[in-house]
């Protein structure tokens, strides 16, 4: 396939955003705020990043993607539907009793492309540390993404997992942290400070990069900048807002587990219409 322009990728995660509220709302409940600020950076990624496989989604050569903040599975249904590794009605069934899209991803739902049954947070990072090494024992030339949201970075298995992949020198493990400065009971810096947050990763031995993970242009050139440098792990500390595109919700951690009714429904998806317009007609 061509690479995609920025404009085309631009257009992707307009409609990942509004398929993640049309799908809360029909579900009644979930998480909207990181789910919509995260759409950018899931559309560099499985649009102009991963190697994967839609048709063919256990390819043995594929590369894998950790969701470790399982709460945000909207974006990621979002994602494989608009990918093609399920049809996008399905979408509908978020949370529904029965249905393979549950408010956290499972392996054993049954729907394509998930890696990680996740739930509680900060195991994601061991489970990609692992894959990672995994990889280098067998000589795979396969790679391991992994996400992760900032409150997630308060849990001490994340520094434990860090300090093995750097250990290991797993330069074929990429984090990326959604750095949305935003957790369900408030701002991070009033929950559990965490900067010097780069100086961190720096003392455990990942490269960092650091970008606007609102910006689809800045996120394909940190994706690439990413794959240049060897013998250590990488991460990007991606600055998004919590709710964007969204212009009356954005940076409101009220809305980390909300979902909107129908009256909110409808303005949200004007407000996304609006916002999507200044960015393609200036």
């Amino acid at each position: 396939m061509a690479t995609p322009t920025i404009r085309q990728l631009l257009k992707t995660s307009h409609s990942i955003r509004q398929d993640v509220i049309r799908s809360l709302t029909a579900a009644g409940s979930g998480h909207l705020g990181g789910s919509l600020g995260l759409a950018d950076i899931f559309t560099v990624l499985y649009f102009n990043t991963l190697n994967h496989y839609p048709q063919q989604p256990t390819h043995p050569n594929r590369d894998r993607l950790i969701l470790s903040i399982g709460h945000v599975a909207p974006v990621l249904y979002a994602t494989l539907a608009r990918a093609g590794y399920f049809p996008r009605e399905e979408l509908l069934t978020l949370r529904k009793l029965g249905s393979r899209l549950q408010g956290h991803p499972g392996r054993d739902h049954g729907l394509p492309g998930i890696e990680l049954s996740a739930g509680s947070l900060g195991q994601g990072l061991s489970v990609a540390v692992g894959m990672a090494l995994s990889a280098k024992i067998d000589n795979a030339h396969w790679r391991v993404f992994s996400v992760h949201g900032d409150g997630e970075l308060q849990e001490g298995s994340i520094w434990e997992a860090a300090m093995s992949a750097a250990h290991y020198k797993l330069d074929n493990l990429t984090a990326i942290v959604d750095r949305n400065f935003c957790q369900i009971d408030g701002f991070t810096h009033n929950v559990m400070e965490l900067e010097p947050l780069k100086l961190k990763w720096e003392a455990f031995g990942w490269q960092v990069f650091e970008c606007n993970g609102n910006s689809i242009a800045e996120l394909v050139d940190v994706f690439c900048k990413t794959q240049n440098f060897s013998g250590k792990p990488k991460v990007i500390i991606a600055k998004t807002q919590m709710g964007f595109g969204v212009k009356s919700i954005q940076g409101d951690y009220r809305w980390h587990g909300k979902a909107p009714n129908s009256k909110e429904a409808k303005i949200f998806l004007e407000e996304l219409e609006n916002h999507y317009n200044e960015l393609i007609h200036g």
